[in-house]
């Protein structure tokens, strides 16, 4: 059972862990272009992105990076900049009083290629890991590593390399929590069929299992259609159950590291807002897809506009109080 102090954040505010959470997004932008050049084809979010959500008492900050700009080459060493630039995140985070997940946002590939094949070894994967948990696992804002985005179409791979990276943090970490993504992009609602078997074997008992989840018809979080007027209140619930009911046969810990849906569509924010409701009686923490700076008029974007909240934040706001002391679900 994971310790109550590596999963809560003492508050003034609001009892219990923090339950709610956001993807501040931005240094993932254009993995088309990488290196890339920061501030032009991605951004790191800035102060005050953080002071934003920090005023709305969201402290849990799930930060996409893209291991092609942390390792421009993948038999050399990590990039100063880009090291620098996280730990600047790290940094904002903390004087904030924010935790952060930091999620290679990479789909289960380098540069293209599969995790696991001879172009992209196992071993390079795990000795990237290794080196980051080397360089952050003392930070105080840090909350967990995100090993993987949304694996997908992996060949069987995936498993082998999401134990390589689990061996190799834990021979420089045995304290901070691994969030493991599972294939098929890690789709909550068809988590026990991509994923029956995934277990990953760690000592610290630090596994926290990632789901992702969308409302739109197929689960892509496109939401292409105009109309969203016939949405099931309880969609959101019933594609999170199996996710939910695979954790509880296991016995392990959940978290929901994307979901997200368009702000100008009621009954798709009633379906997110049972959706929390949900996630928080079985004490299993989110992160909203997606804040941070660059989105524009990204119809999923949180963040405000011309100083006015999105419709979602209504909703966040709602599911902020929980007693929960710990990860769940609990049996």
């Amino acid at each position: 059972m994971l310790a109550a102090s590596q999963l809560a954040a003492a508050s003034d505010e609001q009892p219990g862990i923090d339950l709610i959470g956001v993807n501040l997004s931005g240094a993932g932008f254009a993995p088309h272009v990488v290196p890339g050049k920061v501030g032009q084809h991605y951004f790191y979010p800035e102060k005050q992105h953080f002071a934003y959500y920090r005023d709305k008492n969201i402290r849990l900050i799930r930060f996409p990076f893209l291991w092609e700009r942390v390792q421009h080459d993948l038999y050399k060493g990590l990039n100063t900049q880009q090291l620098r630039l996280l730990e600047q995140t790290l940094d904002l985070a903390q004087e904030h009083g924010q935790k952060v997940i930091l999620d290679m946002h990479n789909y289960g590939r380098y540069q293209g290629e599969l995790i696991g094949t001879r172009k992209v070894p196992y071993e390079a994967y795990a000795k990237v890991w290794r080196k980051l948990a080397e360089r952050f696992r003392d930070h105080p804002a840090l909350h967990g590593y995100d090993i993987m985005n949304e694996p997908h179409g992996t060949a069987g791979l995936w498993p082998g390399a999401a134990q390589a990276a689990v061996n190799a943090i834990r021979e420089v970490d045995s304290k901070t929590l691994i969030f493991v993504e599972g294939d098929r992009w890690a789709s909550a609602y068809h988590w026990p069929s991509a994923n029956a078997n995934f277990l990953i074997d760690d000592p610290t008992g630090n596994i926290v299992y990632e789901a992702h989840l969308y409302l739109d018809e197929d689960t892509s979080g496109r939401y292409q259609r105009a109309d969203y007027s016939d949405v099931d209140p309880m969609l959101g619930v019933e594609r999170a159950r199996p996710f939910v009911e695979w954790l509880k046969k296991h016995g392990q810990k959940g978290f929901l590291g994307e979901y997200g849906v368009p702000g100008n569509s009621e009954p798709l924010l009633v379906a997110m807002n049972n959706l929390l409701a949900y996630l928080n009686e079985n004490c299993i923490p989110s992160a909203y897809w997606a804040g941070g700076p660059g989105w524009g008029d990204y119809v999923m974007a949180i963040e405000p506009r011309d100083g006015e909240d999105r419709p979602q934040m209504r909703v966040l706001q709602q599911n902020l109080n929980n007693d929960c002391a710990e990860y769940g679900p609990h049996s």
